[in-house]
């Protein structure tokens, strides 16, 4: 066997090994699967949290508002020390500050009641009424308070509140549906995208290994004679213009690599070997999806059905729910409320008893009428019917457009079946003119422009049947994700 010829076969045995994507080292390497590329970005996804967080908040809505129809309890304590009050010595008792009463039975009754009233107007009585109990200037008070209100009529609002919230809350769980469904269908682009890029590539540098074939294969014959300078420039030239193509493949490689491990949240160097299979006759729908899309198979998916319309709804919901609150706002508000205090007036350095507190205790209802407010009230109801009515173009538009999605998806969805379908078989004639062209250029028979020509066929025959199965695996995950994917 001549040296020519063992190369050219070693050269193309290379070449299908690139093509195929087989690397020793890689071969033998964890492999990530779709369904593990999925689990990962919905456990580590930012998106998906701060929808989870939206979530939750309109949970604690939801129960805020419902709060409203309990009754609501509070406590406080306090305790205030005096340091200088105005009242300090207003009321000292120690002394008369004039001559004390003295009655006199034996004299007239009108002397007596002058002596009387001379005594009471200078503080001269004497004891009788202890002023120090007085609140007034006390140096240490302590009160504990307890209050309870109640809501006993509001014009609808807590009812109409109430349900702003409970839709609210659905509505936040519409919208982390269809950002959990929105990042699988991303991961899944990104995951056969990084696939294709992949294959991609492994065309591109079997291309290049095959014209590097042909190029040592015309050295060889040029160095024996047996052919001319011109198919060896040819070869060359051939042969080169094909490494700017593999170095563009390798970039759109790390690139593609690069989105996807950003929304799986690895590092950007992590290694990463992808376990899927472009090439197979077969080409099962994706694992994540098979049960969806046999479910759903010929069954047309009504508009309501899809998440971004029921959420739309939902904000219809709401937005009706703000129109009762501002014509509430109209109504007279009747509430209850009680508050029970006890108060304490301790001596310098005691600690009060409980018998040491007095009481306070009241009951109460309170009537509150908006009279005039200068159009304030109106200027809010015209407000919340304003967002009603956005509310209801917004559904009625996002319902066409899920209908109009819906249709593309599953046209998108045919065409890609039919190209796939279209395409099979294509691959297996190419490399097979290909080796014949091959032959053909080895024997003397053809010239280098017609190797070129079934080797550029080949390529093309490759990369088609490579994005015809990408392009097919991501529109079998759209059309399963369509229940809950936003509307384009």
């Amino acid at each position: 066997m001549s040296l020519t010829t063992r190369f050219t076969r070693l050269a193309s045995t290379l070449g299908l090994l690139l093509a195929v994507g087989i690397a020793p080292a890689a071969a033998q390497a964890p492999r990530l699967t779709l369904d593990e590329a999925l689990r990962l970005a919905a456990e580590r996804s930012e998106a998906l949290a701060a929808a989870r967080a939206g979530e939750s908040r309109a949970d604690a809505e939801r129960m805020r508002a419902g709060s409203l129809r309990l009754p609501q309890v509070s406590f406080s304590g306090a305790y205030d020390r005096t340091l200088a009050s105005e009242f300090s010595d207003a009321f000292d008792v120690s002394a008369p500050v004039c001559a004390p009463l003295v009655v006199d039975a034996s004299r007239p009754i009108a002397e007596r009641m002058a002596e009387i009233e001379r005594a009471a107007s200078c503080g001269a009585l004497g004891p009788g009424f202890n002023f120090g109990e007085l609140p007034f200037g006390q140096r240490n008070i302590y009160r504990l308070t307890f209050t309870v209100g109640q809501a006993l009529y509001t014009g609808g609002r807590i009812t109409a509140a109430r349900r702003q919230a409970e839709l609210s809350q659905q509505a936040a769980g519409l919208a982390t549906t269809a950002a959990l469904a929105q990042l699988l269908l991303d991961v899944t682009r990104a995951f056969f995208d990084a696939a294709l890029t992949d294959r991609l590539l492994a065309i591109a540098e079997a291309s290049l290994a095959q014209a590097g074939a042909a190029h040592e294969q015309a050295r060889l014959a040029f160095g024996a004679g047996r052919q001319p300078e011109f198919e060896l420039l040819r070869a060359q030239v051939s042969r080169d213009n094909l490494r700017p193509a593999v170095i563009r493949r390798r970039a759109d490689r790390d690139i593609a690599y690069l989105r996807l491990r950003q929304l799986l949240e690895l590092p950007a160097d992590a290694p990463l070997l992808l376990d899927v299979d472009l090439e197979s006759d077969a080409l099962p729908p994706p694992a994540p999806f098979a049960a969806t899309l046999a479910e759903t198979a010929g069954a047309a998916l009504d508009a309501a059905d899809r998440a971004p319309v029921r959420q739309a709804a939902a904000l219809v919901g709401v937005r009706e729910a703000g129109v009762a609150i501002a014509r509430a706002d109209r109504l007279p508000q009747v509430s209850f409320n009680s508050t029970y205090g006890r108060v304490g007036y301790p001596s310098e350095g005691a600690w009060p008893g409980w018998d040491d507190f007095r009481t306070n205790w009241s009951l109460g209802a309170a009537v509150s009428v908006p009279l005039f407010t200068g159009a304030r009230l109106r200027a809010g109801e015209l407000s919340a019917r304003a967002d009603l009515a956005e509310a209801e173009a917004v559904l009625e538009q996002t319902r066409e457009l899920a209908e109009l999605d819906a249709a593309v998806a599953r046209q998108d969805l045919g065409a890609a079946a039919a190209v796939w379908d279209a395409s099979a078989g294509t691959v297996q004639q190419a490399q097979r003119a290909y080796e014949i062209a091959e032959l053909r250029y080895r024997e003397g028979v053809s010239t280098q422009l017609e190797l070129s020509d079934a080797r550029l066929a080949l390529e093309q025959a490759r990369a088609n049947r490579a994005q015809s199965a990408r392009d097919l695996q991501v529109a079998r995950a759209r059309v399963a994700l369509l229940p809950g994917l936003p509307v384009r």
